[in-house]
């Protein structure tokens, strides 16, 4: 690792007991690239497994990539990792953000913030260039994460990144999230932990420490390629409107999400895009008739990202509360909520701030669907359904539509939306095909071709099949994971399709060409899933140790196997390919158990773990240069 070279060469850490902040060299975790990599290897080394969430002791880690600060080609994401208090039961957990803060903090010069231990009364962390200090945040303290962000910038001049979290996070929520500048969130319950270390906020200063690439003229010409190659996405996936949006894309970004930022008729702005816009919009639209729900739908979204909590938590807890409430489970009196107006900006208002400040009912959300349901009783869990999947979040592009997502989810500690993406953003583009769509090229031919090069096998793009979905489970999240060490936009990457190319399959070796012509490392296409393979097993031995068991703990809900398919938000007949890539629908099917089992000892092989009990090996932690690893958890007989 060059500190030169993608890299400013320090790593903050700050102990909020002592108030202590040193600088750690990046070098040390050279083996581990950045990002999700560097992030699992300081948890394995410094968080003991019975460190709870919210315990002092518990690090949360801020980390940058190598590609981060260079422009053009959607790589300005950033991490957050920990252990979460929103997975069941607690373990190591990531988020992945993108906007601004994480190009500031490298601009800095530094390549992450390491924060342990708990501060005696509420601070931020202000970071400049080669330097930092705890700064008192009592005024900020009650104060949303919207709120907290603009006063800090207000007093900077308008001069630093921020990130922060709300008052579901001082507040302890489970699935209190962050938000960043460009109102970018983060989930897995990391506001609550920050909120447990008394820490507000970190506001980072604009700084002159560019990185450098090791082959400027490579890159420049990769950068190039990757356009011809990538075009652009979809943009009508959220038109703008007229005095309403604007397109507002991350740093550095070509814009290939059509990420748009909302202006409310009382001149508020942010963004508005996704699943977050989505939470609230057909609510709205029942309850004040289409076309008349206005500004509620963005005023929900930012009542959220102020508050500090996880959209796709509140959709869960909405959804079981109508369900609950239809079913008399629930009334207006038990939960001081007017249900009766769910979909109006009332009941929004009421349910948010009951969660943020755990208030009457919404003491018992704030700990989860889950939890709370188990306290109501009177059936209120069998309501929950098919609404939590992992980390209070739902079950999005499920695997009863996609069969090879079973095993990303079964394997993940939450939705592991990135891997989910590479399954179906091309589908999605498949069905435009079927569908007749002006300029659409992603045709069964092309999807068999693409899953041959991407997944390993043409048998993966037959969805109707569990033929050749363990080696594409294996190949997406090696693929995944390293470009999380990076840290590389899951919207722009990987180039899987190409209107430019003959057969319109797209290049999965650019990753690794882009990575050495910064680093100045040579590094391959294969090399390049090794860098995430080692990283997946580290986090697989990170989740051993806070007790993962393997194969009984890879599973998926019940209602995976027993409740068929129903409905899919964006795929709304359910169509994928079958043999031969005719359009087959899923609608109505279920998984089969036995299949299910069976790819996952097939999953299992392709890892070199233990088929049987899905524990890892020593042969292929040493293989990978974890020995030491191997060592302790055969010091804790968790080893195959």
């Amino acid at each position: 690792m060059s500190d030169k070279h993608g890299y400013t060469g320090m790593i903050l850490r700050v102990d909020l007991s002592s108030g202590h902040i040193s600088v750690v060299p990046t070098s040390d975790y050279a083996a581990f690239v950045g990002g999700r990599g560097i992030a699992t290897r300081i948890h394995w080394d410094e968080v003991p497994p019975h460190v709870r969430a919210l315990d002092p002791e518990n690090r949360l880690t801020f980390l940058t990539g190598p590609l981060v600060g260079f422009a053009g080609f959607a790589s300005s994401r950033w991490q957050v990792c920990g252990k979460s208090p929103a997975t069941v039961p607690e373990h190591f957990c990531y988020s992945n953000l993108g906007g601004t803060w994480g190009v500031t903090l490298k601009f800095a010069g530094y390549d992450g913030i390491i924060v342990q231990g708990r501060s005696e009364r509420p601070v931020y962390l202000f970071v400049q260039q080669d330097g930092a200090q705890l700064r008192d945040a009592v005024h900020l303290w009650g104060k949303g994460a919207i709120e907290a962000r603009e006063m800090l910038r207000s007093e900077s001049g308008g001069s630093v990144s921020v990130v922060a979290c709300g008052q579901a996070g001082e507040n302890m929520a489970v699935m209190a999230s962050l938000l960043a500048d460009k109102d970018a969130s983060g989930s897995s319950g990391f506001g609550a932990v920050m909120g447990a270390k008394n820490l507000k906020a970190i506001a980072v200063a604009k700084g002159n420490h560019r990185p450098a690439a090791a082959h400027p003229e490579r890159l420049k010409e990769l950068v190039r390629r990757y356009h011809e190659l990538r075009g652009r996405w979809n943009d009508e996936y959220f038109p703008t409107v007229a005095g309403k949006t604007r397109r507002d894309h991350c740093w550095g970004c070509p814009g290939l999400c059509g990420r748009i930022a909302w202006k409310a008729a009382n001149g508020t702005e942010g963004k508005f895009f996704c699943q977050s816009a989505l939470l609230y919009q057909i609510r709205a639209q029942q309850y004040y008739g289409q076309g008349h729900e206005g500004d509620v739908p963005f005023v929900v979204t930012k009542l959220c990202d102020n508050y500090g909590i996880d959209t796709m938590a509140v959709h869960a807890i909405m959804s079981w509360l109508s369900r609950c409430y239809r079913e008399g489970i629930l009334t207006e009196e038990d939960t001081g909520l007017p249900l009766s107006r769910s979909g109006s900006l009332e009941y929004a208002q009421a349910l948010l701030r009951k969660i943020a400040y755990r208030e009457g009912f919404g003491d018992l959300l704030a700990q989860g669907v889950e939890k709370t349901a188990d306290a109501v009783g009177k059936g209120a869990r069998d309501k929950i359904g098919d609404l939590i999947h992992k980390a209070q979040q739902p079950d999005q592009y499920g695997a009863r539509t996609y069969l090879v997502n079973g095993l990303l989810y079964a394997t993940e500690v939450r939705m592991p939306i990135q891997q989910l993406h590479e399954v179906c953003i091309p589908i999605l583009e498949w069905l435009g095909w079927v569908q007749g769509s002006k300029d659409a090229y992603m045709s069964s031919t092309v999807v068999r071709n693409v899953a041959a090069r991407f997944f390993g096998s043409e048998a993966a793009a037959d969805f109707s099949s569990y033929e050749g979905k363990a080696l594409a489970a294996k190949m997406i999240q090696d693929r995944e994971y390293a470009g999380e060490c990076l840290i590389l936009c899951d919207y722009g990457w990987p180039v899987m399709t190409s209107l430019s190319t003959k057969d319109h399959v797209g290049d999965p070796s650019l990753e690794s060409r882009f990575l050495s012509a910064v680093t100045g490392n040579d590094i391959d296409e294969n090399g390049f899933y090794r860098i995430g393979e080692k990283v997946f097993n580290m986090q697989r031995a990170i989740l051993a140790r806070e007790g993962h068991q393997g194969r009984p703990s890879d599973k998926l809900p019940e209602y995976s196997f027993v409740t068929p398919l129903k409905f899919d938000v964006l795929n709304t007949e359910m169509l994928v390919p079958g043999p031969h890539g005719k359009p087959t629908s899923r609608k109505g099917t279920t998984l089969d158990r036995g299949e299910f089992e069976r790819i996952k000892g097939e999953y299992y092989q392709l890892r070199g773990w233990d088929v049987s009990t899905g524990r890892q090996t020593r042969r292929k932690l040493v293989d990978l240069g974890l020995t030491d690893v191997a060592d302790e958890l055969e010091m804790r007989r968790l080893l195959a």
